[in-house]
């Protein structure tokens, strides 16, 4: 049997194509918008529950950040122009997000909107370099801009 380059190309295509059908696609980070992370005042969403310790991406606004060189920032579901930090998390907003970067931010305006990605963190938990005390964090974060 003789393979002429035309019946070696379209062999090796089929061939590639079932391959390629065979491999996974990538995923993409889920999405949750911050509206959608809490089911009451006091309770946290099913569907926030289930992507607790998965990559997520949430969109959002950056808060500015309470200090140059943070590695750290608020995101929020709205633009503000001041920093929405809380004392303790009785006072947590429930449109509110702690994010803890992978290395230090460059911050955006306030009101420039963002899609931040990150590792779902929820409870309340306090941050060891900041003490800032928060119930929603994404943890080992980046973002982009929309």
């Amino acid at each position: 049997m003789t393979c002429d380059r035309r019946s070696f190309l379209a062999g090796g295509s089929a061939a590639l194509l079932g391959l390629m059908a065979a491999i996974p696609l990538a995923r993409a980070a889920e999405s949750l918008k911050i509206r959608d992370i809490y089911k009451t005042q006091d309770e946290f969403s099913t569907t926030a529950k289930n992507l607790v310790g998965k990559r997520i991406e949430i969109p959002g606004f950056m808060a500015p950040p309470l200090k140059a060189d943070a590695s750290f920032f608020v995101l929020t579901k709205r633009p503000m122009s001041v920093c929405p930090f809380c004392e303790t998390s009785a006072d947590w907003p429930n449109d509110i997000v702690f994010v803890r970067m992978r290395e230090k931010l460059d911050a955006v305006r306030f009101n420039r909107p963002i899609i931040t990605q990150g590792v779902l963190e929820l409870g309340v938990a306090k941050d060891q370099e900041t003490g800032f005390v928060s119930l929603v964090r994404l943890v080992d974060a980046s973002f982009d801009l929309v």
